[in-house]
């Protein structure tokens, strides 16, 4: 007896396990595949439009906003010439050909003069009666060093330069880069200071 009642229950196993596999089976297709603990589907609808940002407020400027002071920088300035080395700087600044950078024009004697042609030129004299000639556009004597730019500002020479050779004296004119809206300085140095007698070259 017992032999029969195992043997129909084994034979009936399979019958359960195919029961059971097509009612999952139907579950499923009824449901739309949808599991259990799966969040439902919210349609949000179209996003919304784009809005513009609110307009900013207005600023007023004044003239004294746009003076360069320790509270208020240039932004397009530029610092880079202040980290450059002093040795650099003076390179640069003595990069013209000068005659006699040693000497101020005090210390020259002008002693001739040669006029006619194009390019009239002169004859100085050094403190060690050693002569010199010049010409219109030469560079002469000691540069004059001029600060700009407060405590942060950079050094810079002011040379004098043979403007006319004329035929009794020579006109010296020095311009200042850092000010162009002044006119240049002048100095005239004559051939005959008083006390001295000098002669005077012609062609």
């Amino acid at each position: 007896m017992i032999r029969r009642a195992l043997a129909g229950a084994l034979a009936a196993l399979p019958l359960l396990l195919v029961g059971c596999t097509a009612d999952k089976a139907l579950d499923a297709a009824n449901t739309g595949n949808i599991k259990p603990n799966a969040a439902p589907v919210v349609d949000a609808g179209p996003p919304p439009p784009n809005l513009a940002p609110p307009p900013l407020p207005r600023v007023e400027f004044a003239e004294n906003d746009f003076v360069e002071s320790d509270r208020n920088r240039d932004p397009f300035r530029s610092y880079a010439q202040i980290f450059v080395p002093e040795a650099t700087k003076r390179l640069t600044q003595n990069q013209k050909s000068v005659v006699l950078p040693q000497y101020s024009l005090d210390e020259l004697k002008l002693v001739a003069i040669v006029t006619g042609g194009e390019y009239p030129r002169a004859m100085v004299l050094d403190p060690g009666n050693k002569g010199w000639v010049i010409k219109r556009g030469d560079w002469v004597g000691r540069p004059e060093i001029v600060h700009t730019g407060g405590a942060n500002g950079t050094d810079y020479q002011l040379h004098w330069r043979v403007d006319r050779v004329r035929d009794g004296d020579i006109v010296f004119s020095r311009e200042d880069p850092a000010q162009p809206g002044i006119p240049p300085a002048s100095r005239v140095v004559t051939l005959h200071p008083e006390g001295e007698n000098k002669d005077r070259l012609t062609d």
